[in-house]
């Protein structure tokens, strides 16, 4: 483990690079030139000077680096900087997006009973909600109360009668929420009320949920938990008000994207991280974790004679519904997409009340998602193998959409990654796996401010992570043992196939690429 003073020395290191606009100071000492050393070389004391150079960089540009903000530009200086530093061939591509914040809101019940709720406690903001006040009668739209909740509410034009001039109450299912809200605003409703779905018992069916419209809408769009939503349809006469300070426009981004001067171009390895927070934080965790592991990674890596090209990126605008990766995958000629052999994602690899999840890509959990394009099975072994060395359970973690993954498994790319979780809460099995604390959420400042290295600072509950502390060695929000782990096992997966790619199946000649996709989700826009 990573001692504080050597924190206080890195993070001082990384600090003074980011204020005096250098990058040569992060620079690591080079890996041996062969594959198996670097997991040894890729240290928790090396990512960790990344993290605080993202805090710095935050710290300076209004506490955020959501794509569309300096503070992202600052982010990608950053990596673009110490990859050029480091002999890569460094690429920055641009592309616009919907830029979508919430700044304020308010929602409150004002008949039959006057009832003031509290944000991102009973309900959230959707991401590109619509800006203003919307008051008006809760109308249900063709809701699925019973078992099993085959929900597709708000799915078709048809579900809305009787929402013009009124708040429009669907559930969640059967298709994104984008399409739920814009078919509320076209039928003249003045708000929706998105309720989870409620076809399982389990928590990310069950309790208030945060989620991206992707294409903003002009009427305020709210989330609300399952059994809030029950509630709600089961009231006569319900009167509601929703207020929501949002901002929707667009914004130029970029993705950054760097190549090994070694190995095969017509085998291409390739690793991504996506670089932006949301607006609202810093994003240490998400995503500052994955980036600085690849980047890192991909630092030792620089002189590895490989046997396959390397090609690491750091995505923009993921958190606006995975515009960076798709417009990747989208603008690679049919060609270039076939040289692609494979991909690794890594979103989240060092949360707090951590899981080990590795991408489920035979689909052996059978459950949700099915499995991903030939090849991503094997992926996932390498993953399974490096855990059981190091005598840790793992989780299969469902290829659900909702990372950078999805535009890549989208067109036949295998894919397969790690994922440590997000708001969904920590149960008691998984504490017998793992340690930590069961009911809480695996990072309890997800998608907020306090997702950086002062988190009770920065608004996190305090017994919470005073719990937490007792139970792991936590920097900020931040769990060193995951990190440090999962880091090593990024190092191994993109050492391995950096040589030797036999266990991935050839593709078949595809037009994947050139048919194009529309985004595939992003941290709760899928259905």
């Amino acid at each position: 483990m990573v001692s504080r003073t050597l924190l206080k020395r890195v993070g001082a290191a990384a600090a003074a690079a980011v204020l005096l606009g250098g990058f040569a100071v992060a620079q690591p000492a080079q890996a041996s030139g062969r594959s198996t050393d670097l997991a040894k070389s890729v240290t928790l004391a090396g990512v960790l000077r990344h993290l605080v150079a993202f805090q710095a960089i935050a710290k300076l540009n209004g506490d955020t680096r959501a794509s569309g903000t300096p503070g992202y530009t600052r982010s990608a200086d950053y990596v673009a900087g110490l990859m050029r530093a480091a002999g890569y061939r460094v690429t920055r591509q641009p592309f616009p997006f919907n830029f979508c914040s919430d700044d304020a809101s308010s929602f409150t019940q004002n008949t039959p009973n006057l009832t003031t709720y509290v944000d991102q406690v009973d309900y959230d903001v959707l991401d590109c909600s619509g800006n203003g006040t919307a008051t008006g009668t809760v109308v249900p739209v063709d809701l699925q109360l019973t078992t099993p909740n085959t929900s597709t509410s708000g799915c078709e034009a048809a579900d809305f009668t009787g929402v013009t001039g009124n708040i429009a109450l669907v559930q969640r299912g059967g298709c994104a929420f984008g399409i739920k809200a814009a078919n509320a605003q076209a039928a003249g409703a003045t708000g929706v009320i998105i309720m989870n779905q409620g076809n399982t018992t389990a928590p990310d069916r069950q309790d208030l949920f945060l989620g991206t419209l992707g294409d903003p809408v002009s009427i305020p769009a709210i989330s609300i938990s399952y059994p809030q939503g029950v509630a709600f349809a089961g009231t006569a006469d319900l009167t509601v008000t929703i207020t929501a300070d949002t901002v929707a426009e667009v914004r130029q981004t970029e993705n950054v994207i760097a190549e090994s001067r070694y190995g095969d171009a017509d085998n291409v390895v390739m690793a991504g991280a996506h670089l932006d927070s949301v607006p609202e934080g810093p994003g240490i965790n998400d995503n500052g974790t994955g980036s600085a592991g690849i980047l890192e990674t991909a630092l030792h890596a620089r002189n590895l004679k490989s046997k396959n090209k390397l090609r690491f990126a750091w995505w923009g605008a993921e958190e606006a519904n995975l515009v960076g990766s798709t417009f990747y995958v989208n603008s690679l000629t049919e060609a270039e997409h076939a040289k692609i052999k494979l991909y690794l994602n890594f979103d989240m690899i060092g949360s707090p009340n951590y899981m080990f999840g590795v991408y489920d890509g035979d689909d052996s959990a059978a459950s949700g998602a099915g499995p991903g394009p030939d090849g991503s099975a094997q992926i996932e072994k390498v993953f399974l193998d490096f855990f059981a060395k190091r005598k840790q359970a793992t989780a299969p973690s469902d290829f659900t959409g909702r990372s950078d993954y999805g535009p890549f498994i989208g067109t036949g790319i295998p894919a397969g990654g790690l994922f440590t979780g997000a708001e969904v809460e920590k149960t008691t099995e998984d504490v017998k796996k793992w340690g930590g604390i069961a009911g809480v959420a695996y990072d309890p400042c997800y998608h907020q401010a306090c997702d950086s290295f002062t988190p009770e600072r920065d608004g996190a509950d305090k017994a919470v992570y005073a719990q937490l502390r007792k139970k792991y060695k936590l920097i900020g929000n931040v769990n060193t043992f995951a990190l440090e782990t999962n880091a090593d096992a990024v190092a191994t997966a993109v050492g391995k196939f950096a040589q030797d790619i036999s266990s991935i199946p050839p593709r078949p000649a595809t037009m994947a690429a050139a048919a194009r996709i529309s985004h595939a989700g992003g941290h709760g826009l899928v259905e």
